[in-house]
């Protein structure tokens, strides 16, 4: 018979939910949830996909290890025993940081893999962690530190109320919402239109998202900071401020307009390739109109500039009178407030200490995963010997995705969480995959403090575990435990030590006791007892709790980002290169998850690179040829298509492929085909505040690939 259950999409930040109908314990069809509170029936091709996941033949239903004759199965306590051991080992011969720990983008999409980590990395208790935020969010997450006094405090854009809206480098109509959940990502968009509002998107390249907008503007990459700088120097030449409004929740604002004088629009125009009238009446547009608010996101992130253009995205905000009001920029009321649990664990830092070879700055805790292979290749005193990684694929994510890999399969021992043998952890010892998606319930820590409005939503397993199938919290918690045990007398705290003579406790009880301590007061059984969802209401102002500074008010010009500005201006004043790559998202895919699953990776190949007319005119390229894209660390080929929805002097090139070294684990990733953007890209190409990865505006040269003649 028949049956339905309700549940959470964690494949994107959107939060979709979803309708289940099964036929006994088998799932027949995956649809949008119309009484969903949040996504209102949105889907997108992802959702379906969460029954190919769980019948994928290539995805591993209990733990490996590696052997000469491949990866053979092995029990879970004589894996977990053997995986502790050999970490332990390597601790004790080496020192805590011999052993590092990467944590991939998925682990943010499941409360068990992220409350599991914690344990973990506590009871391993070294300092050479990195995680996926250097590749993605760290300038956004520094940029609030500095101006909010804690990474976490992010702002929002109220976009179901704004009047305008300003986008910068991102493209919501592909990753569906992006430290901006918006469940339905279209309908959202569409609602700022049907307001009588506007939206203006600004990328090098004509997106998915550029048919919601009313104007479209190409854009240098690397050009935002200036972009933004010259649209703050109008609003403040105009007297288009309330200094008094700005006065009263915010200090500095002298400091920035003396720091954004010097650029005016028509000393910008021409570098950033948009003209000065048009950057005049953007700046006066923003200005005017009421509520409005202004938006970035990893083409932002990645670039050059990436901290010093969030931190302007924020002033402009703030300035214009659109922050911490409906339709601005807002903070958000989750059911489990993310800022108490990140000030409790006392990530809120940045630079107390380096890394060891080339000085990299920590954030939070975390170093940039640009320095991974060269701290696993460099002998000397607290080089890395042995590794962990947490749902993460770094030798397609990490910038040198090549060298990666080769650092990976020479250490002393690797112990990999994934569901797959992949392009990374194919180069592990031991391989502890989790249960199926739909074995395990979904709760959300982190992605409502991200939502454009406040929900909560619970979703229970949708099928019985398979048998001997653990829960990512029960192997991470175990792996951590059995660490703890080995090393009595160390520092592990109280809750590990508990851990380790009584068991794992549920993780159900953290989440309930968690949202018990939120500001909504709601518990566990009220959620269950809603499979749509509970809505929280719309944002509402709440900066004077959010805002963390001393003086509880917003640092509006820090000293360092005033000091970077002197960057933008000597990249103003540099000769552009003739050629930049950008990276580019399908709606299809999310970094290199799901390129396993046929629904995902059927239609047109999407992994070309795409280039304007003109310049393939340049070099004396034609669509459909096969060529080679060359940048200061590696070379790879693929197929040129060519677009005028791109800028001049740029070619993008997607992430997430390059899936050939894994084809006999993954069957259908490694005929899917596409280069792996990664040996394109430069691990020392970082943006110097956070080492986040340059991964947009990186100089590269195309050609004919060889034996391929010229028409």
């Amino acid at each position: 018979m028949n049956h339905r259950a309700f549940r959470t999409c964690h494949l994107c930040e959107a939060m979709c939910g979803l309708t289940l109908t099964l036929e006994g314990e088998r799932v027949t069809a995956i649809e949008g949830d119309t009484d969903d509170v949040f996504s209102r029936g949105h889907i997108c091709p992802k959702g379906p996909a969460l029954r190919e996941i769980h019948e994928d033949p290539d995805r591993l239903r209990g733990p490996v290890r590696r052997t000469p004759r491949g990866f053979e199965p092995i029990g879970w306590d004589e894996a977990l025993d053997e995986a502790a051991t050999r970490l332990a080992a390597v601790q004790k011969a080496h020192g805590r940081s011999a052993v590092g720990v990467y944590l991939g983008n998925p682990a943010v999409h499941a409360h068990g893999t992220l409350l599991g980590a914690q344990a973990l990395t506590m009871a391993l208790h070294t300092r050479n962690k990195f995680d996926a935020n250097s590749q993605d969010a760290n300038p956004r997450l520094y940029a609030s530190l500095l101006l909010y006094g804690e990474l976490t405090v992010l702002p929002i854009p109220d976009i179901d109320r704004t009047r305008f809206f300003l986008i910068l480098g991102a493209n919501p109509a592909a990753s569906n919402g992006s430290i901006m959940t918006l469940g339905d990502v279209r309908g959202r968009l569409r609602g700022v239109r049907e307001r009588g509002g506007r939206v203006v998107l600004v990328d090098p390249r004509r997106t998915e998202t550029a048919a919601y907008a009313d104007e479209h503007l190409f854009i240098r990459p690397g050009g935002d900071a200036a972009l933004l700088a010259a649209m703050l120097q109008v609003i403040f030449a105009e007297g288009l401020v309330d200094e008094r409004a700005v006065e009263a929740i915010a200090d500095g604002l002298l400091g920035l307009r003396r720091a954004v004088a010097p650029f005016e629009p028509e000393r910008v125009a021409a570098r950033i390739g948009i003209e000065a009238a048009v950057i005049r009446r953007l700046a006066r547009e923003l200005a005017t109109t009421r509520p409005a608010v202004v938006y970035g996101r990893v083409g932002v992130c990645l670039s050059e500039h990436a901290t010093t253009a969030t931190w302007l995205i924020d002033a402009l905000n703030i300035v214009t009178g659109n922050f911490d009001v409906p339709g601005g920029a807002m903070f958000t009321t989750p059911a489990v407030e993310l800022s108490a649990i990140t000030r409790r664990l006392g990530i809120h830092h940045h630079d107390r200490f380096r890394t060891r070879v080339r000085g990299l700055p920590e954030l939070g805790g975390m170093f940039p995963a640009a320095a991974m292979a060269e701290e696993m290749e460099t002998p000397g005193p607290g080089q890395i010997r042995g590794f962990v990684t947490i749902a993460g694929n770094p030798v397609l994510s990490v910038p040198g995705g090549p060298r990666v890999a080769r650092a990976l399969a020479g250490l002393d021992t690797y112990v990999a969480i994934d569901i797959y043998v992949n392009e990374t952890t194919r180069h592990a010892d031991l391989i502890l995959p989790p249960c199926s998606p739909l074995e395990r319930a979904q709760f959300d820590l982190v992605f409502p403090a991200l939502a454009v409005r406040n929900f909560a939503r619970w979703s229970e397993p949708v099928l019985p575990r398979s048998p001997g199938a653990r829960e990512d919290w029960d192997i991470l918690v175990g792996l951590a435990a059995r660490l703890v045990a080995k090393r009595r007398g160390g520092v592990s705290g109280r809750l590990l030590d508990a851990i380790a003579r009584r068991g794992a406790p549920s993780h159900e009880r953290l989440v309930d006791l968690l949202l018990r301590l939120g500001p909504h007061g709601m518990t566990l059984a009220k959620l269950k007892a809603a499979p749509h969802g509970i809505d929280l209401g719309p944002l509402v102002p709440n900066a004077k709790d959010r805002v963390r500074t001393p003086n509880r008010k917003v640092v509006l010009a820090p000293p360092v980002l005033v000091d970077e500005l002197a960057r933008v201006e000597a990249w103003l004043a540099r000769d552009a290169a003739p050629l930049v790559m950008i990276g580019r998202r399908h709606v299809r895919s999310n970094n290199s998850w799901m390129h396993n699953l046929k629904s995902l990776v059927k239609g047109p190949e999407r992994t070309a690179l795409l280039m304007h007319p003109d310049d393939a005119a340049e070099r004396g390229l034609v669509a459909g040829a096969a060529i080679v894209v060359k940048g200061r660390s590696g070379e790879v080929s693929t197929r040129l298509e060519l677009t005028r929805d791109i800028a001049r002097g740029v070619v993008s090139l997607p992430h997430g492929f390059g899936h050939a070294p894994a084809r006999d684990t993954l069957h259908l990733a490694g005929a899917v085909g596409g280069p792996n953007a990664n040996a394109v890209t430069d691990d020392t190409f970082l943006e110097p505040l956070t080492g986040t990865a340059i991964l947009n505006g990186v100089p590269v040269e195309v050609r004919l690939a060889e034996g391929v003649a010229a028409e």
